[in-house]
């Protein structure tokens, strides 16, 4: 097989409305049949009209562009700092689904095209029934690939060629029979095209010769759906930190099938409370199950002055995922004397695994000892107080049992969590809490 990449030259900027099949037609007069055209998606959406005004700057553009990436979504996949990796209405998984605001004026943003394999066959049937070239088309856009650096194109739509080649039941020169080989060789060719088309050279076209003797009159399978993995089969249909707070959240509910409608805190699933519990000066908030904290008449509860990185709310749907599941007395309830959580801060070591009791004197009365691994304290703590709803050994054990379902409820929030006796002589524990930094933003 010889194959040649050749670019499409001199189409220039396209608008919407343009007629894509005679501007390609006129650009590249020298199509033969059986060539396979390469069509850079971005192309297809402005002819079809898939733009979006948005602001040219500021947080307005920022705003905007979150609620139509919000409208492109069909699922989250991971989150790294601003970057979204979600699946699209298509089935693609892709970085900012797909949205693009480079070769485009500032105030607008390129949506993929609605149904690129739709795209493909009018292309397809335009250039051979108005300009008498019989080629296949592929529709291709630029993508990032999960555990490699760089980018690559790929096809999102295909007409007159199959998106696959299935080698199951070959057998290959050593005897072997093939089983699960099959290659997505519309993607191979979409990525050869990016080579003669680039990112800045405004070739948005170009054409790979020698792959096939003729298109396929039926558009063989056609559908580049064929090449989207079903989720049944799909072994990392989420990121790791996603995966992990999903299971955090399946863990902090294992065991029960019925949830209280309500929570302490009234956080409802669908509006969580944005009020976490608050006491009066001195004294600690209570949140008992059934039984909401308040505090004084007409002010709404606010969050510790010492805790600006640990986010209240996030604190309260913790408990909202285990309402239904812990024992209905357990207490869970925010610290607001910031004495309090003064000394329980100077009470944990700088060196997370090593061992130390608080170096403050005046904290001796509420000396408490800091376990192994415990992390080191900041600024942004917080603490949760928490405490049995009686003190026998079956009480005991099931509290135990609900600490560990509250503490996997905060990791899948974001709090981290490190656990000190209660300083007091009461039976008990104090959660300190601290936010769990968001990693770092992976090169793409």
């Amino acid at each position: 097989m010889r194959l040649e990449v050749l670019p499409v030259l001199g189409i220039g900027d396209v608008r919407e409305g343009d007629d894509l099949a005679a501007l390609i037609a006129t650009a590249a007069p020298w199509l033969r049949d059986g060539d396979v055209l390469v069509v850079t998606s971005k192309i297809v959406s402005k002819a079809e009209g898939r733009l979006v005004d948005v602001p040219t700057d500021g947080p307005e553009r920022e705003a905007a562009r979150a609620e139509v990436l919000a409208a492109e979504t069909a699922r989250p996949v991971a989150r790294r700092g601003s970057t979204r990796i979600v699946q699209t209405h298509h089935g693609f998984v892709m970085a900012s689904a797909g949205i693009d605001a480079s070769n485009v004026d500032r105030s607008r943003l390129v949506l993929l095209p609605k149904d690129p394999d739709a795209s493909a066959r009018a292309l397809r049937a335009a250039l051979r029934d108005r300009h008498g070239a019989d080629v296949a088309v592929i529709i291709s856009d630029t993508m990032g690939r999960p555990w490699r650096n760089g980018l690559t194109d790929v096809a999102l739509g295909v007409a007159g060629m199959s998106a696959l080649r299935d080698h199951r039941g070959e057998v290959d020169p050593y005897g072997n029979q093939l089983n699960i080989t099959q290659m997505a060789v519309v993607d191979e060719l979409a990525a050869a095209g990016e080579l003669v088309k680039g990112k800045c050279d405004q070739v948005p076209v170009a054409v790979i010769r020698g792959y096939l003797t003729a298109p396929d009159a039926d558009d063989g399978d056609g559908a580049v759906a064929a090449l989207v993995r079903d989720a049944a089969h799909d072994l990392f249909s989420l990121g790791t930190a996603e995966a992990r707070a999903a299971g955090l959240r399946a863990a902090a509910t294992l065991g029960e099938s019925v949830r209280r409608p309500t929570s302490p805190w009234s956080a409802s699933p669908t509006q969580p409370s944005t009020q976490p519990p608050t006491g009066t000066a001195g004294q600690p908030a209570t949140a008992t199950a059934g039984q909401p904290a308040t505090g004084t008449a007409g002010q709404p509860p606010t969050a510790p002055a010492t805790q600006p990185t640990v986010d209240p709310v996030a604190v309260a749907r913790a408990v909202d995922t285990v309402t239904g599941v812990i024992a209905p007395d357990t207490r869970f309830a925010l610290v607001t004397d910031p004495d309090l959580v003064a000394r329980l801060g100077a009470a944990v070591p700088a060196v997370p695994d090593e061992v130390a009791a608080p170096t403050d004197p005046s904290a001796a009365a509420d000396a408490v000892t800091a376990p192994a691994g415990t992390p080191a304290v900041t600024d942004g703590t917080a603490v949760l107080d928490c405490r049995p709803p009686a003190t026998g050994p079956t009480a005991l054990i099931r509290f135990g049992a609900d600490l560990h379902r509250l503490r996997a409820a905060l990791a899948a929030e974001g709090v981290d969590s490190g656990v000190l006796p209660a300083p007091d002589g009461d039976i008990g524990v104090f959660l300190l809490l601290t936010a769990i930094p968001a990693p770092a933003t992976p090169n793409r």
